[in-house]
């Protein structure tokens, strides 16, 4: 998570003129990451075993690091690992996640998250990677200011959005009767940014390259506290960290013409999440597009029902005390078959009050998502236009019913 902005002008770094000197002290790497060493720097010196590099365009480590941030369009940062290990407290300080770290780098308030190389890139396959994902921007979209690598590991920097995710949003741990989300426009906010996000993701980032997000789900949506707007975190992780298959990366050409391919050719290998996994995933375990709409689906069904993708319940009728699974995706294609079965679907925290139609049109949206063909789902740019009206449709209810809508609401744990 980052910090938020309402707008998607290019952010800047206060510190991008400023000769930066990395602390002088020693560190030991966290029990998730390799082992410091001499060779745990920046991208550009990191080990050979690594990156591939070319014997023949050898240049001195200070040389190539200064190449690399002026190839970079909008100079997105290149931190020293030394940097991150301070910032982080030898990644012993506040974590977030196993594997996430909130701390100020270069005095910006951000998120160090880490993330293992799955396969071996090189200099110009990383160095088109990070460009093309820091000069993207988007209002729904978590900002990328950065990355390190060390060893086995990429560092990538994030911007911090204060706020909750929408999983703690929904469902509130200490007192399940509340949610930050108790209103239908609330909710129709939320799945408006992140269809529009995932739009982005898929069709316009980046001058018009296509990516695969890989890691939809409610965990990884941040709500933001100053205005109840949703945020997609984790956008560039699967290809910085080298998820995406050999051959559906970059495409061939000079190095200041790279671009990634266009969405219908790039799949990305990566472990799905439980709940969210389209059926063609979790026989083949590649991601596409399509399997990005599908995980909107389930995300669309969490908020209109508020509850968990997938969870496991005591079976009353096992006599032996078994569990069933539950599964939202289930429960609402019987709430569509029914008469009268959305509304005993809807979360009854929203207490009745929402336009009935439109919920049941936002059910079959989300069903539609959910498709067993991956052919047979939309594509992103059809769910953001026609969730983008049932939005401007429940605005309308609202005005009507005399709704107060409070934004300033705190996210604080209750």
């Amino acid at each position: 998570m980052c910090k938020s902005k309402k707008s998607t002008s290019v952010v800047q770094s206060k510190n991008r003129n400023r000769n930066h000197r990395s602390p002088s002290s020693s560190y030991s790497a966290p029990p998730s990451t390799a082992t410091a060493t001499a060779s745990e720097v920046p991208i550009t010196e990191s080990r050979s075993y690594i990156f591939n590099w070319s014997k023949s365009s050898s240049v001195s480590s200070r040389a190539s690091l200064s190449s690399l941030k002026e190839s970079l369009p909008e100079n997105p940062l290149i931190y020293h690992y030394s940097e991150i290990a301070t910032a982080t407290a030898n990644f012993s300080g506040h974590r977030l996640s196993s594997n996430s770290w909130r701390c100020s780098l270069r005095d910006r308030d951000v998120v160090v998250f880490q993330r293992k190389f799955r396969r071996h890139m090189d200099l110009p396959e990383l160095r088109d990677r990070l460009a093309v994902i820091c000069r993207s921007h988007h209002s729904s979209v978590v900002k990328l200011l950065g990355a390190s690598v060390s060893g086995n590991y990429i560092y990538l920097v994030y911007e911090f959005v204060p706020g909750v995710s929408l999983t703690e949003c929904l469902r509130n741990s200490r007192n399940p009767s509340f949610t930050d989300l108790s209103t239908w426009i609330s909710r129709m906010q939320i799945a408006a940014d992140i269809a529009h996000g995932l739009d982005y993701v898929h069709n316009f980032s980046s001058s018009g390259s296509g990516f695969v997000h890989n890691h939809i789900k409610s965990s990884s949506i941040v709500v933001a506290e100053e205005n109840l707007r949703a945020k997609i975190c984790h956008f560039g992780t699967s290809d910085l960290s080298g998820e995406s298959i050999a051959g559906t990366g970059i495409a061939s050409g000079s190095d200041s013409g790279r671009k990634l391919k266009r969405s219908g050719s790039r799949t990305v290998k990566f472990e799905g999440t439980r709940g969210y996994m389209a059926p063609e995933f979790q026989l083949s375990g590649v991601a596409t597009e399509k399997t990005d709409v599908y995980a909107f689906g389930v995300v669309v069904l969490e908020l209109l029902s508020g509850e968990e993708a997938l969870r496991f319940e005591l079976d009353s009728d096992e006599s032996g005390g078994g569990y069933r699974r539950v599964s939202v995706v289930e429960t609402a294609r019987i709430a569509a078959e029914e008469h009268g079965g959305v509304r005993k679907w809807v979360d009854k925290r929203l207490k009745d009050s929402y336009p009935v139609e439109v919920a049941e049109r936002m059910i079959r949206v989300g069903l539609e998502c959910l498709e067993e063909d991956p052919n047979e789902r939309p594509d992103m740019g059809r769910v953001a236009v026609e969730v983008s009206k049932l939005y401007l449709e429940s605005q309308k209810w609202t005005e009507k019913m005399g709704n107060n809508i409070d934004l300033s609401i705190s996210l604080a744990p209750r």
